[in-house]
C-alpha cells in the first residue's frame, strides 16, 4: 500500500513540475535508526539545486530560531 501512495505522489508531482525531490523517513526504531528514502524526477542538476536551496532555507530558519534569547530562568545549563 505504501508503494501505491508513493507512486500516486510521484505521478501527481510529475504532472505539475519540471523537477521535484521527494524525501521520506520512517519513525526511528528503539535504537535510533531511521529509514530514509529519496527520489527525484527531472534533471539531476536541477534536483541538486533544489536540495541546496532547501538546505540553505532550513539552516536560515534554524539560525533564526537559535537567535531567540530565552529568559535566564528558562535556560538549560549542561553539566
Amino acid at each position: 500500500m505504501r508503494e501505491d501512495v508513493q507512486k500516486r505522489i510521484r505521478k501527481t508531482l510529475a504532472k505539475n513540475h519540471a523537477c521535484y525531490v521527494l524525501i521520506t523517513c520512517d519513525e526511528p526504531t528503539e535504537d535510533g535508526e531511521m529509514q530514509v528514502e529519496m527520489t527525484y524526477e527531472g534533471d539531476a542538476t536541477v534536483a541538486a539545486y533544489l536540495l541546496q536551496g532547501a538546505t540553505s532555507f532550513m539552516e536560515e530558519e534554524q539560525d533564526e530560531d537559535n537567535d531567540y534569547e530565552m529568559p535566564d530562568h528558562n535556560k538549560v545549563h549542561h553539566l
